[in-house]
């Protein structure tokens, strides 16, 4: 597997970003999706990512970067036959270098509550996320959980 910057006008990953989006948004309650679309991805505040196993593509995820020191894990899928076998553990660890090469000194994200985002839920505590107050321009939703994660530097 390898993760490349970019991909946006592939219609390959457009179409795994639109499964992401029609998923994401129906397995939680109504005005709670964050997904973000495909020309919010394309912000300059935004950087985005694809996973290729050859060539086909079997996840996604981006990084929004918030202030100076502080990140947004953004569009994180894994491809449904590519599920169990790390794509989102590598895309994340991915975004996570990324963050720290950039600076950033947390990431924060925001999570579905809903069981369907289960999984998502128990990557993310893996990696050393955890439940904190909603960020950004998120309010208290109960359909939402918010995560985040001090980053350690870059040794040098």
């Amino acid at each position: 597997m390898h993760i490349v910057e970019g991909g946006l006008d592939e219609p390959r990953v457009i179409e795994l970003l639109q499964t992401h989006r029609i998923r994401a948004l129906s397995e939680t309650g109504q005005g709670s999706g964050h997904a973000l679309e495909l020309s919010e991805l394309r912000a300059p505040d935004v950087t985005f990512w694809s996973a290729w196993e050859g060539d086909v593509v079997v996840g996604i995820g981006a990084l929004r970067r918030l202030s100076t020191d502080h990140g947004e894990v953004k569009s994180m899928y894994t491809a449904e036959t590519a599920r169990g076998r790390g794509v989102g553990s590598a895309m994340l660890r991915h975004i996570m270098a990324a963050a720290r090469a950039r600076g950033m000194a947390r990431l924060s994200l925001e999570t579905g509550s809903w069981p369907y985002f289960a999984p998502a839920r128990e990557l993310y505590a893996r990696h050393g996320f955890v439940q904190c107050e909603p960020f950004g321009d998120y309010r208290p939703d109960p359909n939402s959980v918010f995560l985040t994660l001090a980053l350690q530097p870059l040794a040098l």
